[in-house]
């Protein structure tokens, strides 16, 4: 039977349990659903990279996205939207491990 950890430990912040580590996990966890259906329906505009803390890259694709909507009367938009479009077309497969790597870092920083 494990016994239960009643105070701070050394690797654990003071009063933080096992139950409200877990109930922080549960309600700061990232869904891969939900960063799929940002990817479908905002993906040009990084909203699935915002959800899953690439704020960085996230940043990137909507301003590129936006100047290249501004630069299409000129025609030198429309490769910017190319590159913005191939990019959202390789996040579908790199979801998963973003969304796994937000959580495993959220895990890791209750853990403390």
């Amino acid at each position: 039977m494990p016994v239960p950890i009643t105070g701070p430990g050394p690797s654990r912040p003071a009063g933080l349990d096992d139950a409200t580590a877990l109930m922080r996990y549960d309600a700061n966890k990232r869904s891969a659903l939900v960063a799929y259906l940002l990817w479908f329906f905002l993906g040009s505009f990084g909203a699935h990279r915002f959800y899953a803390g690439r704020t960085g890259s996230g940043i990137a694709q909507l301003v590129i996205t936006l100047l290249s909507m501004l630069m299409t009367f000129v025609l030198i938009g429309y490769a910017g939207l190319f590159v913005v479009a191939l990019w959202v077309l390789v996040d579908a497969f790199l979801i998963p491990g973003m969304i796994r790597g937000y959580n495993n870092q959220l895990i890791a920083s209750l853990g403390r």
